[in-house]
């Protein structure tokens, strides 16, 4: 299981007891190919990153590649077709719609990374949008406890969820497409006949959906900060398996990543700038995935994730609570579904009948599996919700440029999903073939 990098994979797991990996190969095993990239690093620098990268690309392990050189492409694209594609106020607008449906693609990559799928997430947020509607504009109840009754909606309803899962094994595709038809209908009964509510343009949340924004100093000084914590923390790093005795990547290395690093967050913040700014609601997003990635890749909980992913009977024998990993798994997916919920109907200022309903639902999973999660459960980056979401919200803006209608952004997103679905299977394969499953 990689820890320094964005991407989880479960060929180094906790195992059955004895066997010391996940694959079971023990000690006297050819050295596992994380373990194999790091000293080549450490020993080589750069040249030594280049050609592990490399390695990885030729063995099938993509990660990340393919949804970067597909958004590329596709601004690429769009630019061409029309030159306000990437303009500073077309892009602030995309980072504004990109954010409801990248919060609810977060929860669906965890459930994917333990190989199931949650169908209702559509339907738990327009549920979770109605509820605040009706509690805050109707009820008069403070938005603080609005928004909280919203959130523990999509808390209990993805408990529900893992026990039944849990408890009397039904598949997680047949309790999540009952879910997506009942919650829809219960959906309707809350909003009642009207079916549509206003949200007060002037609450504080429809202020911070749609009215807040950093200002150019404060961006700046973020990435100013976010560069130094990762400069720290691979430093601190470094010292420790320096001190431990173990392979530990060169400082130039260390120092070329933050400079990655810094010019990947500045180059979107300039651009950014010349309009309104940052969103604040896309930062909230940001900071989820980054919280998200930290807690998959840098806990036990999430570890153990993955463990249940990749083999769910080791993962059990290896002493991991599996019941309890189901159950958090489809607990976080629900949540993430109704804050996705929220923050839509913040941004549209109003809920009604088709909130999370049309193609919310489907957009979740795609920006998902485009963005590099396997559906094969085991492998997949948090990441993956904020780039896949990016390209699905990228093609529906371009095209709205273009003053196309639906039915080709329907066609061009299955396109890309079905791309994207092939690329996982054929690296799948691949990985196999050479030992990096």
């Amino acid at each position: 299981m990689t820890l320094h990098g964005s991407e989880i994979r479960p060929q180094d797991a906790p195992g059955p007891a004895g066997t010391g990996t996940g694959n079971g190969n023990g000690a006297a095993a050819e050295l596992p190919a994380d373990l194999q990239d790091e000293r080549l690093i450490a020993s080589h620098g750069l040249s030594g990153a280049v050609s592990a990268f490399t390695a990885r690309l030729r063995s099938g392990d993509l990660g990340s590649v393919p949804v970067v050189v597909g958004l590329i492409i596709i601004w690429a694209v769009f630019q061409i077709a029309n030159s306000s594609f990437l303009s500073s106020r077309n892009l602030v607008n995309l980072t504004l719609q990109t954010t409801s449906v990248g919060v609810i693609a977060i929860g669906i990559v965890l459930v994917l990374l333990l190989g199931e799928i949650d169908l209702s997430v559509g339907s738990v947020s327009g549920l979770s949008a109605a509820v605040l509607g009706v509690t805050f504009v109707n009820q008069g109840w403070p938005l603080v406890l609005s928004l909280l009754a919203g959130v523990a909606l999509g808390l209990v309803i993805g408990l529900f969820y893992g026990a039944l899962y849990t408890r009397f094994g039904v598949p997680s595709f047949v309790i999540t497409l009952a879910g997506l038809l009942g919650f829809l209908g219960l959906q309707l009964l809350v909003l009642g006949k009207e079916g549509s509510l206003n949200l007060p343009f002037d609450s504080a949340l429809v202020g911070f959906a749609t009215r807040s924004f950093l200002s150019p100093a404060l961006a700046y000084g973020l990435v100013a900060a976010v560069v130094a914590v990762y400069v720290l923390t691979r430093l601190r790093g470094r010292a420790a398996r320096a001190a431990a005795g173990l392979s530990a990547a060169p400082t130039s290395m260390i120092a070329i990543k933050g400079a990655a690093l810094a010019v990947v967050l500045l180059i979107p913040v300039i651009i950014l700038n010349g309009d309104r700014g940052v969103s604040s609601m896309f930062l909230l997003f940001v900071g989820l995935v980054v919280a998200t990635d930290l807690a998959v890749r840098r806990t036990r909980w999430g570890r153990s994730v993955v463990a249940v992913g990749g083999n769910v009977e080791a993962a059990r024998r290896a002493g991991i609570n599996v019941r309890m990993i189901y159950l958090s798994v489809f607990a976080a997916c629900s949540t993430f579904a109704a804050v996705g919920g929220l923050l839509a109907a913040a941004r549209l200022v109003a809920v009604n009948q088709s909130s999370g309903g049309a193609d919310v639902n489907l957009n979740a999973i795609a920006a998902a599996v485009i963005g590099g999660t396997s559906l094969f459960g085991g492998r997949g980056s948090v990441y993956s919700a904020l780039l896949g979401a990016l390209v699905i919200m990228s093609i529906s803006n371009g095209l709205a440029l273009l003053s196309l209608d639906s039915s080709v952004r329907y066609m061009v997103t299955a396109g890309v999903l079905l791309i994207a679905v092939t690329i996982d299977s054929l690296s799948r394969r691949s990985r196999q073939a050479h030992g990096r499953a």
